[in-house]
């Protein structure tokens, strides 16, 4: 059984996009592989959140996550901080990655060309990814195609410490799910859907359910009246009936040829999303009424996670001529 590694940073509330490309595909995955799933919030640290904020952040989102199908008991579901290893493996991770590597990524340079203040942490965020997935012996790493570069970079870092001291780390394949990896925004059908970036045409997993029908009703299409699936021509059409697609479990090409007008099949992928929503938005409301047991979960999964972990960490650590951390002394 191949073990699957994947996270999401708990910055602020999760969309669409991310429910149909990512975590019906890592609730599927608890059937087939060995899960591990992390809430990256030390990731979120390179925007200085506000310290409450990032904390009330973290539980919802792995409240949500539950919520969308994750279960600690058939899964490792934690919170990246917890587990220090992470932290700790980074550092071997920038010392193994070059300055010209980092520099290149797409990423980075979007989201500093952005920004006022660039923080170090941002510029050496993907070697805190690599540590993330490494630490794991991550098999399959399943993410957006924006992702890409990152796994292809973290790839190449295990490579080039295996080379260095030895057979270390498992060496990760990306894997992009075929259908919902990109949903796009129903304002700006060119640019997709994100949270990072306000816009009416985001749709909130936990949006009620009639304002949800508004954005759909109001979604971007375009100035004719044929429905086809055409994302370079018809981006805005194409989004629509790629989102009912997924939600629906048939295809976007067999979707369009069951509409002839813009206004059925807006009304139509709404209900289907809203049918989509509603299970994950009554379950999220009874978690977040328990917080403490949401906690307790996450506990409990940093303590599976940190077995191995452990492990892991200290392997790397011996290859690369780290002397064995010295036990603690007896307390008096």
């Amino acid at each position: 059984m191949a073990r699957v590694f994947s996270g999401i940073q708990p910055s602020g509330g999760m969309h669409l996009g991310n429910l149909l490309g990512a975590l019906r595909n890592w609730a599927a995955y608890q059937s087939e592989h060995e899960a591990v799933y992390c809430v990256v919030d030390l990731h979120a640290l390179t925007t200085a959140p506000d310290p409450a904020e990032l904390r009330e952040h973290t539980l919802a989102a792995a409240a949500l996550l539950m919520s969308a199908g994750i279960d600690p008991e058939r899964s490792t579901l934690f919170v990246q901080s917890s587990v220090g290893e992470h932290a700790e493996l980074a550092w071997m991770m920038e010392c193994t990655v070059g300055f010209g590597e980092l520099r290149r990524m797409t990423q980075f340079k979007d989201k500093a060309d952005r920004s006022d203040f660039v923080s170090a942490g941002l510029f050496t965020y993907p070697a805190l990814q690599a540590a993330d997935i490494l630490l794991y012996d991550t098999d399959l790493v399943p993410v957006g195609d924006d992702q890409r570069q990152h796994i292809e970079l973290c790839r190449d870092i295990a490579e080039r410490f295996n080379h260095r001291y030895g057979d270390t780390f498992t060496v990760p394949a990306h894997v992009i799910p075929e259908t919902g990896a990109r949903v796009m925004d129903l304002q700006n059908p060119t640019d997709k859907m994100s949270k990072s970036l306000e816009s009416a045409g985001t749709v909130a997993i936990l949006e009620e359910a009639a304002a949800v029908a508004r954005k759909f009703k109001r979604a971007v299409t375009d100035s004719e009246n044929e429905v086809r699936y055409d994302p370079v021509a018809k981006p805005g059409v194409s989004n629509l009936l790629g989102i009912l697609a997924s939600a629906s479990g048939r295809t976007p090409q067999a979707v369009a040829g069951e509409y002839t007008q813009y206004g059925p099949l807006k009304a139509d992928t709404a209900d289907a999303v809203n049918s989509l929503l509603d299970p994950i938005r009554n379950r999220y409301a009874e978690l977040s009424s328990d917080p403490a047991e949401v906690a307790r979960l996450l506990a409990a999964g940093a303590d599976k996670a940190r077995t191995t972990a452990a492990a892991t960490l200290k392997r790397a650590q011996t290859n690369a001529g780290l002397l064995p951390r010295p036990p603690l002394a007896p307390s008096s």
